[in-house]
C-alpha cells in the first residue's frame, strides 16, 4: 500500500500532462479513427494470449528456478507510466534479491561512482542486486515474459517506447509528450538498437523517432529484429 501511495503521489505531475499528451498525439501522427486504435489493441491482446499459451511451459520452468534459488515472490511489479499518464504495475520475473531496494540505497550512499552512474543512466552496469539466475534471465530477456499479461490488460503494447518510471519522465523533456501519447512496449527501437549499450539520451531519441514514424511496417520490423537480439543477447546485462 505504501508503494502505491508513493507512486500515486509522485504521479501528480504526470496527470497534468494527460490532456497535452492526447493533443500531441494528433500533431505527431495522422489522426486515427477510434476503431483503428481499438483494432490495434485487440491484435496485441490476441498475440499476447497466443504467446502466453505457447510459452507457458517455459514460464513455468523459470518460475520454478526462481523459487528454488531464492524463494517467493516469483514476479516483481514496479510502477511505470503508461499512455496518458496512467500508472500501472509493469510485471517481470524477479531477477533481484528480495532486499534489493535497501541494497541500492546502501550502495548509492557508499559508492560515489555508482551513485553518479545511477543518476546518469538509471541503471548499474555491475548491479550487485541481481541474483545468479537473474543474470541469465536478463541476458535472455526471459524476465520480461510476464509483461504479456500487461499487454492482455491493455496497459502495454508488443511494440512501443521503453516503459519508464515517474522519476524518469522529467528527463524526457519535450519528448515526454511523445511517450505519453502511446502505450509503452515490451520491445521497441531501444531494444533492437543496442539496449544497455546506448546512452540515456539516445534512448529518449529512439523513443521520439518511434512515435513520429510509427507504422505497421516498422512494428513488424522491430518484432523481427527483436528475435535476433534475444537469440544473440545483444546489449543485455
Amino acid at each position: 500500500m505504501q508503494a502505491l501511495h508513493d507512486a500515486t503521489a509522485a504521479a501528480m505531475p504526470v496527470q497534468s500532462f494527460v490532456a497535452d499528451a492526447r493533443h500531441f498525439r494528433h500533431q505527431v501522427a495522422p489522426v486515427r479513427h477510434a476503431a483503428v486504435e481499438r483494432l490495434g489493441l485487440w491484435i496485441d491482446q490476441l498475440a499476447a494470449l497466443l504467446l502466453l499459451l505457447l510459452l507457458s511451459p517455459v514460464m513455468a520452468v523459470v518460475a520454478l528456478l526462481i523459487w528454488r534459488a531464492d524463494g517467493a515472490p516469483i514476479l516483481f511489479g514496479h510502477y511505470r507510466v503508461g499512455q496518458h499518464g496512467r500508472l500501472f504495475r509493469c510485471l517481470k520475473f524477479r531477477s533481484m534479491y528480495r532486499n534489493s531496494e535497501q541494497m541500492l540505497k546502501d550502495l548509492l550512499a557508499q559508492d560515489p561512482a555508482a551513485r553518479a552512474e545511477w543518476e546518469r543512466d538509471h541503471k548499474l552496469q555491475n548491479d550487485p542486486r541481481i541474483t545468479p539466475i537473474g543474470h541469465f534471465l536478463r541476458r535472455t530477456s526471459l524476465d520480461e515474459l510476464p509483461q504479456l499479461f500487461n499487454v492482455l490488460r491493455g496497459e502495454m503494447s508488443l511494440v512501443g517506447p521503453r516503459p519508464i518510471t515517474v522519476a524518469e519522465l522529467p528527463r524526457y523533456g519535450r519528448v515526454r509528450w511523445h511517450y505519453l501519447s502511446v502505450r509503452p512496449g515490451m520491445t521497441g527501437l531501444w531494444q533492437v538498437s543496442g539496449r544497455n549499450d546506448v546512452s540515456y539520451d539516445e534512448r529518449v531519441e529512439l523513443d521520439r523517432r518511434y512515435v513520429e514514424s510509427d507504422s505497421l511496417r516498422m512494428r513488424l520490423s522491430i518484432l523481427w529484429r527483436t528475435v535476433d537480439v534475444v537469440l544473440h543477447g545483444s546489449g543485455a546485462r
